[in-house]
């Protein structure tokens, strides 16, 4: 498993699942066209790629190009690497029927041809060595385990401008490449305060 320091931009789940078998990376889907409307998703791609980079990996198919060019339009370019699957006739094992153009999406090719891709992308192989905030953080500063913790989680993702329906896992992945352990306990002191001052 390779480790990659740019996030990755996916369609669905099945690309994110089948990406998180061949590399160590942030990957974050689009939910397909949701990601049209999704205002807190969109804000999160724009964090992600002024902090570290994107890679969009979307199908080579007419919606995963629709899809590409929407990122492109609210992405400055020099943020943005752009990886491609060649165009593979096939279908997904968990389908019944191919796609509308009979290709296989990201989650129906080989690991080579995803990681062969990246590469070819120019993909930063290798995440910078920096201090982690890990489950423990989170339960320490109430985000986990507690009474008010969904309160608290919540009020941070707002805070962040991240989007509020995000799982205690995903928000830990997140937290990761927009911010620090130093300045995640400073953001929730001040958001405690405001809480018990309002």
């Amino acid at each position: 498993m390779i480790s990659i320091k740019e996030a990755i931009i996916v369609e669905g789940k099945y690309d994110k699942m089948r990406l998180k078998s061949a590399v160590d990376a942030t990957i974050i889907e689009t939910n397909g066209f949701r990601i049209f409307k999704d205002k807190e998703k969109v804000n999160l791609i724009k964090q992600l790629a002024q902090k570290q980079g994107i890679i969009i990996l979307t199908d080579s198919d007419s919606a995963g190009f629709l899809i590409r060019n929407h990122l492109r339009g609210i992405v400055p370019q020099e943020q943005i690497k752009n990886a491609y699957i060649p165009q593979i006739k096939g279908k997904e094992k968990r389908k019944d029927h191919p796609s509308k153009e009979g290709t296989l999406g990201v989650e129906g090719v080989d690991e080579d041809i995803i990681l062969k891709a990246l590469q070819n992308a120019g993909a930063v192989c290798g995440k910078e060595n920096q201090e982690l905030i890990t489950k423990t953080d989170l339960y320490n500063l109430g985000l986990t385990g507690g009474e008010k913790s969904k309160i608290l989680r919540t009020a941070l993702l707002k805070q962040l401008k991240l989007p509020q329906y995000m799982s205690a896992k995903a928000m830990l992945e997140v937290l990761n490449t927009v911010t620090t352990p130093k300045e995640l306990y400073t953001l929730v002191e001040k958001i405690k305060l405001s809480c018990n001052n309002a």
